[in-house]
């Protein structure tokens, strides 16, 4: 299934490359599940990005790597690809694009995934379309 969602930021799209860090990557992890970043490494190709999902009764751990990441003058991307994911997810790519528009920048989320079963992945895309929708005002304050 895709899942695609657009915010626009008033900063430039160099500007917003800049913070994609650390720092806003924990900024934009919900409250639930509560997330451990376990390791991160940046976001460029071979980077490596390991989490634990906390759902109180158990743990899930989420690694991915960042297979691409290219610059042009009108746009920055990478994609993460899931190479160990929580048992409902059995494939995972997210391509972060950040496109320039005039002097700002829209951030594009486009996520591709899939769950073990036909079914549950329409069971999950409103969860995870919940999941990124609370970046949106997270990305608007950042980077206003």
């Amino acid at each position: 299934m895709k899942l695609i969602l657009r915010t626009h930021v008033n900063r430039t799209f160099q500007q917003v490359w800049k913070g994609f860090d650390e720092t806003l990557f924990r900024r934009l992890s919900p409250p639930f599940p509560p997330v451990r970043v376990v390791r991160f490494e940046g976001c460029r190709k071979g980077d490596t990005v390991e989490l634990e999902l906390d759902f109180l009764l158990f743990k899930q751990r989420w690694t991915s790597v960042i297979t691409e990441q290219q610059s042009t003058n009108a746009e920055i991307f990478f994609i993460d690809e899931g190479v160990k994911l929580p048992f409902f997810l059995s494939y995972w790519q997210h391509r972060h694009r950040i496109i320039k528009d005039g002097e700002h920048a829209v951030i594009a989320d486009e996520i591709e995934f899939r769950t073990p079963f036909l079914l549950t992945n329409f069971l999950f895309y409103p969860l995870l379309y919940a999941q990124f929708l609370y970046r949106k005002p997270i990305y608007r304050k950042i980077f206003s």
